[in-house]
């Protein structure tokens, strides 16, 4: 029988056990945290599915389920070399909990090694968001999305030719946003972005594609024409602006909530 390893994370959350507890075991729940679209049927023998904007998911199903205490499950995530098992031991300690995954059954070895790493890079991350989620009201994964600052304009081969740039494909900006990475990096208007963070950059889909992994407060290397010059600075991604959290479920409150939230999605698309 093929050796066999268990993965360990831990984290201590300032909420009680049982909003922990309904965080592995709720379907709405869930997607505040660890996914984007989610399944969950508690109960030994019940389903649990959970699929991410990237493409992969992860299904399997309940093993066990202790009330407020552990939740055991099956792991079958795509692509990956063969079925695991997770154990989430919850633990009140000091009027906190104490948050234990174990992800158990991961072989070793090179058709393991991708696995582990994205394994590890998961449930650090997941668990920092549920931290954050349970405490603060804080998607992590939205609020270190990273911004540049810009705003863009037209460009073609007549606009090139107007501003002597010389070439004809990348993205030309009409200004830049006050406290954002763009404006703090020199960038300004009519700027021609050629590269970020080593990848080149022809329009808006290749500029995502150089984001992708990034987060707020990444330094990128950004290369840019300035008419006929090209050149380089360091740019420090953004952190996405998030509306103040209203203290109370009133309509009020909600109301102002919503109408900023709208206001910062609207100046706050780049």
């Amino acid at each position: 029988m093929a050796k066999t390893q268990t993965l360990t994370f831990k984290r201590t959350v300032n909420a009680k056990p049982t909003d922990v507890y309904r965080a592995f075991t709720n379907s709405t729940i869930m997607r505040e945290w660890f996914c984007d679209a989610a399944l969950a049927d508690p109960h030994k023998g019940g389903r649990i599915y959970a699929w991410w904007n990237s493409g992969f998911y992860a299904s399997g199903e309940y093993l066990s389920v202790t009330p407020d205490k552990k939740v055991v499950f099956s792991w079958n995530g795509r692509g990956e070399p063969a079925p695991t098992q997770v154990q989430v031991s919850i633990a009140e300690k000091k009027g906190g909990t104490v948050v234990t995954v174990s992800h158990n059954g991961a072989g070793s070895g090179k058709p393991w090694a991708k696995t582990i790493k994205e394994i590890g890079e998961g449930w650090e991350q997941s668990l920092e968001n549920l931290q954050s989620t349970l405490e603060a009201g804080e998607d992590l994964r939205i609020s270190r999305r990273p911004m540049l600052g810009i705003t863009l304009s037209d460009f073609n081969t007549e606009v090139a030719k107007k501003l002597g740039v010389p070439v004809t494909e990348g993205i030309r900006l009409d200004g830049t946003l006050e406290g954002m990475g763009a404006r703090a990096a020199g960038l300004q208007k009519d700027d021609v972005i050629v590269g970020m963070a080593g990848k080149k950059i022809t329009g808006f889909p290749s500029l995502a594609g150089a984001l992708q992994g990034r987060r707020a407060g990444d330094r990128v290397a950004v290369k840019f024409y300035r008419g006929k010059k090209l050149e380089t600075v360091t740019m420090e991604l953004s952190r996405r602006p998030l509306p103040p959290i209203p203290a109370t479920a009133s309509m009020e409150g909600a109301d102002t909530w919503a109408s900023r939230s709208a206001g910062t999605a609207a100046s706050a698309s780049r």
